[in-house]
């Protein structure tokens, strides 16, 4: 992504509803560390995450700061809508957290009110403790999610982007799908994937692909190895296309041969949860309601406990190692969801006993109705006839 993939009127309007969220939040200052909400604020498609860096933006002023390695200054200055960047190393060491205790004193910082994000994967424990001494008693909150939780429903371009991506992820499983046969290896497979999406247009999705077979099949997140697929196994995989950062996620079971009556089985458990779950999905909907309906189905078929993560949740633009969003369709979830959303349906059957596992996953875009499909390949055990 750049700023080149959306409006001056679209960023603009990110931005004023930041600092709504803000003011709402009786906050002067927000310091932004989560690359997908600076990407969202500014365009930014750097790599600079790998670092320290970090985004200043006030309630009631109109800069927006970006303080970064000096290696991504330019990239900044040039494919970004930020008013400074201030960058720090470059030639010679320098400790990041220096330069943010110039840069916090330089913009009049102390004495506001000041938020910080806290992303898991962003935020070096060390840097977050620097981060706290140096703002000291200005420090009044931690509103991780609220920029993500703003950007949890699309905008029609972001849509547009996502429906591209859904497109591409339809068209590398095609891909996969004939390629599929015994002697095959799970990496092979892969790079047929990887192949498809990147010369359709997709950029690296931000979470690698998962493919395992055979005796690795109860794997949920297996990554792919140099194992050759054999006459009668089953698997499974998944990944994302990533058009302009903005991701569709679709998974498949297969199988090499007729497969056999347990795959079946379960196999049939996770198709009608998966539409359980769609059926209740709609704008003004609890998330938790589909999720207890995909979970009863897998419950009343004996498989609870092989629920082994998440049902569903929504997707974002990523950046390494995830594209998910807050929002969740799992036990516990407070979000309600809106139209405009775009949802990951995936409630699993994993059973690490018997080295088998089933998942399908689809993406759909809420509505006001009901739940919109995203995307087109069949929901069916891809089968390779023998």
């Amino acid at each position: 992504m750049s700023k080149h993939d959306f409006s001056v009127a679209e960023f603009a309007g990110r931005r004023t509803r930041v600092r709504e969220a803000m003011s709402a939040a009786a906050l002067d200052w927000l310091v932004v560390f989560s690359p997908v909400s600076i990407h969202w604020l500014t365009g930014s498609d750097a790599k600079s995450y790998q670092s320290f860096q970090c985004l200043l933006i006030g309630a009631h002023d109109d800069k927006i700061t970006v303080l970064t390695r000096e290696a991504e200054r330019h990239e900044f200055e040039d494919d970004t809508f930020v008013d400074d960047v201030i960058g720090w190393g470059g030639n010679e060491p320098e400790d990041p957290l220096e330069a943010f205790e110039r840069l916090y004193k330089a913009r009049g910082l102390a004495g506001t009110r000041v938020g910080i994000e806290v992303p898991g994967a962003y935020l070096h424990p060390h840097h977050y403790v620097r981060v706290k001494e140096i703002i000291g008693r200005s420090l009044v909150a931690e509103p991780t999610n609220l920029i993500a939780d703003l950007k949890l429903v699309k905008s029609a371009a972001e849509l547009a982007y996502i429906r591209r991506a859904a497109s591409i992820a339809d068209e590398a499983m095609a891909a996969f799908a004939g390629n599929l046969a015994a002697g095959r290896s799970e990496l092979e497979l892969s790079g047929v994937v990887y192949g498809e999406l990147l010369s359709r247009g997709s950029g690296f999705p931000a979470s690698t692909l998962n493919l395992v077979s055979g005796s690795r099949a109860g794997y949920p997140h297996g990554a792919p190895t140099e194992r050759r697929l054999a006459q009668g196994e089953t698997g499974n995989i998944e990944y994302g296309a990533a058009y302009r950062r903005y991701t569709a996620t679709i998974g498949r079971q297969f199988c090499i041969g007729k497969p056999d009556a347990r795959v079946v089985e379960l196999f049939a458990i996770v198709r009608e949860a998966a539409r359980a779950m769609i059926a209740e999905i709609r704008a003004g909907v609890p998330a938790l309601v589909p999720y207890e309906a995909g979970k009863r189905m897998i419950a009343e078929a004996g498989y609870d406990r092989y629920r082994v993560h998440t049902s569903g949740y929504g997707l974002a633009p990523g950046f390494p190692p995830s594209w998910g969003e807050p929002v969740h369709m799992f036990g516990g979830s407070r979000y309600t969801l809106q139209a405009g959303m775009v949802l990951s349906i995936e409630p699993p059957i994993f059973i690490g006993a018997e080295r088998l596992g089933v998942r399908v996953i689809d993406n759909v875009l809420v509505t006001p109705i009901g739940a919109e499909l995203l995307s087109t390949f069949s929901p069916d055990i891809i089968v390779v006839e023998d």
